[in-house]
Order: structure tokens, then C-alpha cells, then sequence
């Protein structure tokens, strides 16, 4: 396919959970562009990320190999390292003359106190905005959202939401913020229309990075007051959970307590959470309306995913941390590309966000390093494999991701069945059979029956990570 290169519409949200696509199963959502792009190619719907927090999460599905691998482990980090840079597939593609561009969260290293230290990412166009809000040590300058706002005459003291809801810490949570035609995610989708419809001499790839629906759950007014917060879902919960879930304690969480839905207005956060989705899913469809009215989108791959997902209240759990419930790992993941890939295909095949990368280099007729962790989806896109089947497991790991107090290591491996978690340092560990129990309420970590299902998953988990370590240079001798 080297020769038909095709432009590339990159769209990645930040804390989307896999259960928010309505042409998918979530009949309390409203996602009529999601559910186009559905329609249009292959949704993967057990496609799970390398870590449930972003920086290890987005380092690795863009140079393909695990976080450890890269030595991207952490949030915060000082620098992405040099050598993991040359890894980075837009730093690979505009080698070989795509034109690149970026709107949003790039997140390779700290972005915290401080504008984010880019590494050689092979951008030409970089819009930056790591979260929409203004801050003293992020000067307009240097923040790309502010500064169009500003451009545009908007002063976000005043034009972000002053009705304040209590939320789950009795902080400011799920209330309303800016006006849709404001927000940093319809900023993402202009900055990608006015990319993707100017000149260009060759294929180009752009990066959608908005930051939501990541916390505070602050969607526009006005797409919270469309939300019939009565008819929303409760999160995932049993009573026992309040018990059981402080045998975790110890381990990094940001909810450091678990809580009960009845506590706080469960529903509200949920359609908080859903209309900044909707928001979302407003500006894909403006995009993809671009591409065709330029006459693109048949010269166009688009892939819609998330970095991680968000515990939503599942569990007693809010926001993320060392833990692998479904709704933390398991993310939407969407690759379309009419008249090459197949059309409205769902694919139940095991899938990681590593596996994105070795499928653009594939596609684009570069090669496949034989370390990369990541597998080509490209038969599975074609129709020359089944569906049904890609790997035999899916990893996920945290290495002192967060800055929290424990400095927590964990790691998971899934087979489609059963899910383990092991936390490294610790006696506690979990282990669920997702076929007879997929909402993750009943631990057999200590069943006497399934230990050597649990001893076999930590085999082959032990495996994969040493077998995908980062062996150092080349060898250039025999000794």
C-alpha cells in the first residue's frame, strides 16, 4: 500500500471508557457520529490500553512497544526519552513526507507547573493545550486555546459555567462549564478542519487530542441540560465492596475511599460524563463532514479511541489509578477506511493500543521491527483474518504511574476469560472470570480451585514482560 499512502485523522479522547458508543450497546447515550463511523468501518470491542493513566498509556500506542519497554512509565516525567522519540510513528511517517499536525494533549512528559518539553515528534503543526484551563504558569503565549480565546474576545472567568454542583469530594464536580462553541474540544475540531482542508503536497496525518471527557465533568450548558439525568445508569456496585475494597488500600488510587453511589448524585456525574461525549462525538461528525466535502475521506484512514477509560463510580472507585476493572482499561477503538477496510464490522478479537503503530507502518509499506510489542490489525481490517481472534492476552501495567504516596507497581494480563492483577509487594491481587461474572464483583484470587489458573496467567504475564524488555544496544560482537 506504500504507494497509495493515505492521510491519517488520529482521533484520541482522554479518559473515555469503552461502554460510551451507542451503536456499540449504550442505549443512554447519543452518538450519531460515533455510530457513522461504526457503520463505515471495524470497531474493535475488546481493544484494551497498555496503562490506565495517560503519559505511559500514550507513549507506548505511538511507538508501539509497552511503557516499560520505552522506559515511559510515569505522569510527570521530565523528558520522553531521545531513544523512544526515534520510536514515535509521527516522527517515522514524516520521515518518509507526511505532513503532521497535533491539536490538544500531547502528554509525552510533564505538563504540570510548566508548558510540555516536546521530544523530536515529527509535528510540523503543534497546537497545544494540555487542559483547557487558564493557568499563571502557562502563559497565554504558550497555550494555544487560550490564545484563540482570547483572540476570539472570550474571557474565561467569565463565559465557564458559575452554577456549581457538589460533587463527589463536595468539590465542584459534573457542573456545567464553557458554551459549546467555546470549548477546547470544538477548538481541537477547528484546528483540525483548517489542517486537514489546506494544501498539502502529500499524505498528512493530524492528532485530535482534546482533553475531555476526562474530570472535572464540566460539559457545555447546554449539552447538560439536554441530559434526562433520571433515566441514567447507576454505576457498578455491590454493598460488599465497601469492605472488600479496603483491603487496596495501600495501593495508589485517586479515590483513596470507596463510596457508594447513594452517597452523592451518581446520575448527574454519569450524564455530566455522557453529554461531554456527545460534545465529542458533535465534532468527529464535523469532521468527518470535512473530509468528504473536500473530497478526502476515501483517501482518509480514521481511527477514534481513547488513551484509558474512567471508573465512573464502578466499584466505589472515581478516576483512575493502580487498578484494572474494565472500565479503566478497557477502551473504545474504532479504524475505518472506506472501499480498503471492511464496513461496519465488530470484532470481539483481543486487541492492544500498541497494535495501532505496527498497523500504520504495514499500511504505509514501512517496516515492522521484530521487537515492536504491538501486532498488525490489517488482516483483520482486510477481511484476510477472522475477527474473532488476535492475540491470546492482553497486558496492561503501572509503574509508579501517578505522583501518590505509595509509588504502586501492578500489572495485568487478560486472556479473554479470566483477568488477573497482581500488585507487585502485596499479598492482595485479584482474579475474575469476566464469562461468568463480567462486572468484576466476585474476587477468586484465593479460591482454592482456580490457583492454577492464577499461577498459569502469572507464567505467561512474567513471560511477555521479559520477553518485550528493552535488551539495550545492538550487539555488535559476539562478546
Amino acid at each position: 500500500m506504500a504507494n497509495e499512502r493515505p492521510n491519517i485523522l488520529w482521533i484520541c479522547t482522554d479518559q473515555q471508557r469503552f461502554d460510551t458508543i451507542h451503536a456499540l450497546g449504550n442505549p443512554y447515550i447519543r452518538t450519531p457520529n460515533l455510530d457513522r463511523l461504526v457503520s463505515e468501518g471495524v470497531a474493535f470491542t475488546r481493544a484494551y490500553t497498555q496503562n490506565p493513566i495517560c503519559t505511559p498509556s500514550r507513549g507506548s500506542f505511538l511507538t508501539g512497544y509497552y511503557p516499560t519497554t520505552v522506559r515511559v512509565n510515569r505522569n510527570g516525567g521530565a523528558y520522553f526519552p531521545p531513544e523512544a522519540a526515534r520510536k514515535l510513528i509521527t516522527r517515522k511517517l514524516a520521515n518518509i513526507g507526511y505532513d503532521c499536525g497535533l491539536a490538544g494533549k500531547l502528554h509525552l512528559s510533564a505538563a504540570h507547573n510548566r508548558v510540555e518539553r516536546r521530544p523530536d515528534d515529527g509535528y510540523r503543526v503543534f497546537r497545544w493545550s494540555h487542559h483547557p484551563y487558564p493557568e499563571t504558569f502557562w502563559p497565554t503565549e504558550q497555550h494555544d486555546y487560550q490564545r484563540w480565546l482570547r483572540d476570539q474576545g472570550v474571557n474565561w472567568e467569565d463565559a465557564y459555567g458559575t452554577t456549581k454542583l457538589e460533587g463527589w469530594d463536595g468539590g465542584e464536580l459534573y457542573s456545567p462549564g464553557i458554551a459549546a462553541r467555546y470549548h477546547q474540544t470544538t477548538w481541537c475540531a477547528n484546528e483540525a478542519i483548517s489542517f486537514i482542508t489546506e494544501p498539502h503536497e502529500g499524505p498528512w496525518l493530524m492528532s485530535v487530542n482534546p482533553f475531555d471527557p476526562h474530570p472535572p465533568f464540566d460539559p457545555p450548558p447546554e449539552y447538560l441540560e439536554r441530559m434526562d439525568v433520571d433515566s441514567m445508569p447507576l454505576p457498578l456496585f455491590d454493598p460488599r465492596e465497601l469492605e472488600s475494597q479496603l483491603a487496596f488500600q495501600g495501593i495508589d488510587h485517586q479515590t483513596e475511599v470507596p463510596r457508594p453511589p447513594y452517597e452523592y448524585d451518581a446520575r448527574r456525574m454519569i450524564a455530566a460524563y455522557y453529554a461531554q461525549i456527545e460534545l465529542i462525538d458533535t465534532q468527529v461528525g464535523r469532521m468527518l463532514d470535512a473530509l468528504e466535502e473536500s473530497g478526502q475521506r476515501e483517501n482518509t484512514i480514521v481511527i477514534f479511541m481513547s488513551d484509558h477509560g474512567e471508573m465512573l463510580g464502578d466499584h466505589g472507585l472515581l478516576f483512575k489509578g493502580c487498578r484494572f476493572y474494565e472500565g479503566a482499561v478497557h477502551v473504545p477503538l474504532i479504524i475505518s477506511w472506506p472501499g480498503h477496510f471492511q464496513a461496519g464490522l465488530r470484532s470481539n478479537a483481543l486487541v492492544e493500543l500498541v497494535d495501532i503503530v505496527p498497523t500504520l507502518l504495514e499500511i504505509t509499506g514501512l517496516p515492522i521491527p521484530n521487537d515492536m510489542a504491538g501486532k498488525s490489525l490489517l488482516p483483520i481490517l482486510t477481511g484476510q483474518a477472522a475477527p474473532d481472534h488476535h492475540h491470546d492476552f492482553v497486558l496492561s501495567e503501572y509503574r509508579d504511574t501517578l505522583a501518590r504516596p505509595y509509588a504502586s507497581r501492578g500489572s495485568m494480563i487478560f486472556d479473554g476469560r479470566y483477568k488477573l492483577c497482581v500488585y507487585h509487594g502485596h499479598e492482595v491481587g485479584e482474579l475474575y472470570d469476566l464469562q461468568e461474572d463480567p462486572h468484576e464483583f466476585h474476587n477468586l484470587w484465593d479460591d482454592p480451585d482456580k490457583q492454577s489458573i492464577k499461577l498459569d496467567l502469572m507464567k505467561r504475564a512474567f513471560d511477555a514482560f521479559i520477553l518485550a524488555s528493552d535488551l539495550g544496544p545492538e550487539r555488535a560482537e559476539r562478546f
